[in-house]
């Protein structure tokens, strides 16, 4: 029951809303950059429910199921890694071996979504988009698993999300070391890929392929998938946070502001670099991704042997 609870309460509930409240900051702090208003807190919340009351529609040619399914798909491995990371932020204890494997393969199943989601749609755009998403997944995930074993590494080789929370309440945050900051950095990067924002929201492209992968998706599925993205921009800065920050302490108020501190301060990194790059071709982001990002990745997995 506690499970199903943490599932319901904090791994659907919490991280909705949580992530439609960053989406927002996303969005105002972009405005702000462009000389805009913005949109009201309320925008993204408002934007959902206009897709739930709006017809789903199928193309012709489209595999019904699989069209269908693919977002569902997507939104509960979203939902199963952010109960994961609640669980052991709340309490390190109720860790599991292997949680750290399991979080990083549920985190690669929304991009998998999306590829499945778009080639089912029969369309040449959702494929060309899948395409390139499929590409973009190869190129990234790479040095984001590399780094992801730095703090494994540094807390004695534990595939314990919770040890790895323990170790860092005892020894310091990973982030504190020079192979943690490193990594930090390249994870950074490949974050801004998964979340597929500029320079790497090149599967979408709305001035080339419209929106890709998604582009004949409407109604509630279109809506899943909206919802999908703005939990994954929770979610993802949350197991960066975990993993080289020591998470979001809940042990005093302070601690708390500063969690969350940390959260905005990733979310508005995110904005930075996404007003602030053109978009890049898929060549260009696969040959970053394998060729410098997967060095650093690599320097730092070393560094982190050594101790440093």
């Amino acid at each position: 029951m506690l499970y199903i609870f943490y599932f319901i309460v904090y791994g659907f509930l919490l991280t909705a809303v949580i992530g439609l409240l960053a989406s927002w900051v996303d969005r105002k702090l972009t405005a702000r950059v462009q000389y805009r208003a913005g949109p009201p807190i309320l925008q993204p919340l408002i934007d959902l429910i206009k897709l739930l009351g709006k017809e789903t529609l199928i193309p012709r040619g489209a595999c019904k199921t699989t069209f269908l399914m693919a977002p569902v798909l997507g939104l509960s491995s979203v939902i199963l890694v952010s109960t994961l990371l609640w669980v052991n932020n709340i309490n390190s204890a109720n860790s599991f071996l292997g949680d750290w494997i399991v979080v990083l393969y549920l985190l690669t199943i929304p991009s998998i979504s999306i590829i499945i989601g778009g080639f089912s749609s029969g369309n040449p755009l959702a494929s060309l988009g899948a395409s390139r998403e499929m590409k973009l997944v190869l190129g990234y995930e790479l040095p984001f698993v590399l780094v992801m074993l730095v703090p494994v590494i540094k807390s004695g080789f534990s595939i314990r999300i919770g040890e790895i929370l323990s170790f860092q309440a005892g020894h310091g945050v990973m982030v504190g070391s020079f192979s943690g900051t490193l990594a930090l950095i390249v994870a950074i990067l490949c974050m801004q890929a998964k979340l597929g924002l500029v320079p790497f929201d090149i599967p979408e492209a709305e001035t080339e392929i419209v929106s890709g992968p998604l582009v004949e998706y409407s109604g509630t599925a279109l809506a899943i998938y909206r919802l999908m993205k703005n939990m994954l921009l929770f979610v993802l800065p949350f197991c960066l946070i975990i993993l080289f920050m020591g998470g979001i302490p809940h042990t005093s108020v302070w601690a708390m502001v500063s969690g969350s501190l940390k959260y905005l301060g990733l979310v508005a990194l995110i904005t930075v670099i996404r007003n602030t790059n053109p978009r890049v071709r898929i060549d260009q982001a696969v040959r970053f991704f394998w060729g410098p990002l997967t060095m650093l990745a690599i320097i730092a997995v070393l560094l982190a042997l050594k101790g440093l």
